[in-house]
């Protein structure tokens, strides 16, 4: 008998133990000549041996069929390490009853059946703790089975060793140990040869991004899955893990292209990192620290940034990048807003012409659209001067620039998850159907190797953000345009003259028409007054986006990229510039940077910053363009929806104004020269005009009044929250900059030595509120 509890014991199916059901009790009618307590210590064994049989036959299935090498690995584990523990400790027992050791064997050679159940008493926990992690990692009913990713898996068990057994947690950490090396060695792929590892690569958190498949640059782009993240990883980290497998991934694209066609000396040097980091790497041990992960993930981007990435991904042409999305995506070269908006206008008309013509409306193409564009292109060339060398910015964003159709359906499902978390705060309130009445977007494409440094997700916010300013600066222009239209201002043409004048008739026609220029002017005083009022209202808030925001913003962002010194408190201008003013920028700049380099070779100490690495721009311009979009108020919906409500109003208002005026031309030409169209009423048609143009007025008014109190509400928020923009450690999954919160540790191991980027903040509401409350006191006392 004893022989046979220590087969059962072993795993081996053995008639010994006659279990009724689950219940993993001995049956009544099993060994009759057994006493109830002896039974009952039978049933703890009974336990044990079958949990012991479950585990190999479950632990066998998930070591040979299960996606995950990691889960592989621990189910590996716990079959060699502790159930191999616990044939071990069987062997140990069956020895010494075998040579009549005295603490097991008692007098006549008995063995005391309670001697053996307390010696495999403990093994009885142990085994249900892993069958426990066993039907966490497969189990036993497959329909509620969603599948265990490693880093699920990785997350249990550290929280697993949080216990009060030591042999659990013991035991915990021994599976941690074999999930981690298994991890790890996916890591290594990665980070030493910029490749996805061969086995369980769709368990790892870096993936082959779908939305690249149609991408002719044979660069595979990649994307990261933080829902396959382990929690030990900080975003930071993450960030810089895939930075590296994407830059060695790039280089590796290249070397391919110079191999087949036009040799660069780009790449001719290969990328060194085995011999230097290979032992950093081995070097980590189980449980995995967060700190010295990081930093070994730094020391690698480190030197793949001194070696290889500064001629891969040079800062001039950074710079170059950042100057076309400041010029071009944020509006300051005011001449591209101008053209882009004449030209959209002028299409606008031309297909609500032709929709008359046939009969209906006429859709919005492509091709109208890259028309427009090219247009505006060429307007562009034809201001430049004949002296002026060639503009080399504005190349490049007619080589990058393409104005698209807004199809959600296609840019909804990006699986880009840097800065996916700005994206997502950004309010849903869309301005992409003021330019044209079909929704559409600018964007810029995004090369390789640029695409290091840019994300699709940037340039969506880009868009957003340029859409917004865009429908502001749209509504100022158009208000401003209202005053060239002469007729609705004064009386065009001058009144008879003598001899016709003299009559009686001349002298009734023309107090006819004074009488009537007189009543229009009537009418239109308010008309004007509310634009006036608009047009003072949408220039301020554009000149404090433009100017306070965009500008200055642009301006601190860049003197640190340079590494001069930032001046936090300085303006810019809040006009939009032109070609020739960022051209005098840009040569203020280079002289002020080239004379601080001259000037530090005396004075080394008191200027010198280290050159900043790829990574530290790309996390220091996230932080930028998320200090944008919290300063241009794109994060409070009920600013943009009132906003968006207004720029509606206006748009309405004054295609009824347009209107009236052409209303008002035919009337004085059926009146005056007799040209009379039989179709037409326009008296009813003026009365008609005139009464929508009263309500739409005091809509504009109303929303006038509206952006103004959400603007005093946000002044009022913002002063009694005292809250910092930039933490963004309430959002761990946020990977929009690194923490320079000090309370998580952070601050000195994600990235040493570096000089970390803090976005300059905007100055407060309450001086655009100042300006607008003047603005509103004048229009009242008018």
């Amino acid at each position: 008998m004893l022989h046979e509890i220590l087969l059962s014991l072993s795993g081996q199916p053995s008639p010994l133990f006659a279990l009724q059901g689950e219940e993993d009790t001995v049956a009544q009618d099993a060994f009759p000549l057994l006493a109830p307590p002896e039974k009952a210590l039978l049933a703890s064994l009974a336990r044990l041996s079958r949990l012991h049989a479950r585990l190999r036959n479950h632990t066998s299935i998930i070591s040979s069929s299960h996606p995950s090498v990691i889960c592989r690995a621990v189910s590996t584990a716990i079959v060699t390490e502790h159930l191999g523990g616990l044939q071990k400790k069987i062997l140990e027992v069956e020895k010494a009853v075998l040579v009549e050791d005295s603490g097991y064997v008692g007098g006549y050679g008995i063995v005391p059946l309670s001697t053996i159940v307390g010696e495999f008493a403990p093994w009885t926990r142990r085994l249900e703790w892993l069958w426990e992690v066993a039907r966490f990692i497969y189990p036993e009913h497959k329909k509620s089975y969603r599948g265990c990713t490693g880093a699920a898996l990785i997350d249990h068990l550290r929280a697993e060793s949080q216990t009060g057994y030591a042999d659990l947690e013991e035991m915990a950490l021994q599976l941690v140990t074999a999930a981690e090396r298994a991890w790890m060695r996916q890591l290594s792929m990665w980070l030493l040869h910029g490749t996805l590892p061969t086995f369980g690569k769709d368990d790892f958190f870096i993936q082959e991004d779908d939305a690249s498949e149609g991408d002719d640059s044979g660069v595979t782009q990649f994307a990261m899955h933080t829902d396959r993240l382990p929690k030990f990883v900080s975003a930071s980290t993450a960030s810089s893990i895939l930075f590296i497998g994407k830059s060695l991934n790039h280089i590796r694209a290249k070397r391919k292209a110079s191999s087949t066609g036009t040799s660069t000396s780009l790449l001719t040097s290969p990328v060194t990192l085995h011999a230097k980091h290979i032992e950093s790497l081995a070097a980590l041990e189980s449980p995995m620290s967060s700190s010295k992960l990081s930093n070994a993930v730094n020391a690698i981007r480190l030197a793949l940034s001194q070696s290889t990435l500064s001629k891969l991904l040079p800062l001039p042409k950074i710079l170059e990048m950042l100057s076309v999305l400041h010029n071009f995506m944020l509006l300051q070269r005011g001449e591209f807003v101008t053209a882009l908006v004449a030209l959209a206008d002028a299409r606008t008309s031309e297909r609500h012409r032709r929709g008359k013509a046939l009969g209906g409306l006429v859709g919005l193409k492509p091709g109208d659209l890259a028309n427009t564009l090219a247009k505006a292109w060429t307007e562009l060339y034809a201001l430049q001067n004949a002296e002026d060398s060639g503009d080399d910015e504005l190349d490049l964003a007619r080589d990058l620039l393409q104005l698209s159709i807004d199809d959600q359906k296609k840019t909804g499902h990006s699986q880009d998850t840097a800065g996916h978390g700005l994206a997502d705060e950004i309010s849903s309130v869309s301005f992409s159907d003021l330019l044209f009445p079909t929704p559409t977007f600018l964007s810029i494409q995004v090369r390789p190797p640029m695409d290091l440094f840019l994300s699709t997700t940037d340039i969506s916010v880009y868009s957003k953000i340029h859409s917004y300013l865009l429908g502001i600066r749209r509504a100022q222009l158009r208000l401003s345009d209202l005053w060239k239209h002469t007729s609705l201002r004064r009386s065009h043409p001058s009144p008879w003259g003598p001899p016709r004048s003299s009559t009686r008739a001349g002298q009734n026609r023309l107090k006819r028409g004074r009488d009537r220029d007189n009543a229009r002017i009537v009418q239109m005083r308010p008309v004007w007054a509310t634009t006036s009022a608009a047009l003072y209202v949408l220039s301020e808030i554009g000149s404090f986006f433009q100017g306070e925001v965009v500008n200055c913003s642009w301006q601190h962002f860049r003197e640190w990229i340079e590494g001069g010194p930032s001046h936090a408190g300085s303006r810019a201008s809040s006009r939009p510039g032109t070609a020739s003013s960022s051209k005098q920028k840009e040569v203020t700049s280079f002289t002020r940077t080239h004379t601080a380099s001259v000037d530090d070779s005396s004075q080394s100490t008191q200027y010198d910053t280290p050159a900043h690495d790829p990574e530290t721009l790309t996390v220091a311009h996230r932080r930028h363009l998320y200090s944008l979009v919290q300063s241009l108020f794109l994060t409070d919906i009920p600013f943009t929806t009132a906003l968006r409500s207004l720029l509606t109003i206006v748009d309405r208002f004054l295609a009824l104004v347009v209107r009236l005026e052409s209303i008002q031309r035919n009337m004085d030409l059926e009146t005056d020269e007799g040209v009379v169209d039989g179709m037409a009423d326009y008296a009813s048609e003026e009365r008609e005009v005139l009464r929508e143009l009263n309500g739409t007025q005091k809509e504009v008014k109303a929303g006038i009044q509206n952006v103004v109190a959400r603007l005093r509400d946000i002044d009022d928020s913002r002063s009694g929250e005292g809250r910092r923009m930039f933490d963004l450690a309430r959002n761990p999954n946020q990977n929009w900059s690194l923490t320079l919160n000090a309370n998580n540790g952070l601050g000195s191991t994600e990235l040493p030595n570096a000089n970390h980027y803090v976005p300059r903040k905007a100055a407060g509401v309450d001086q655009l509120l100042m300006k607008l409350d003047f603005g509103n006191v004048n229009d009242d006392g008018a």
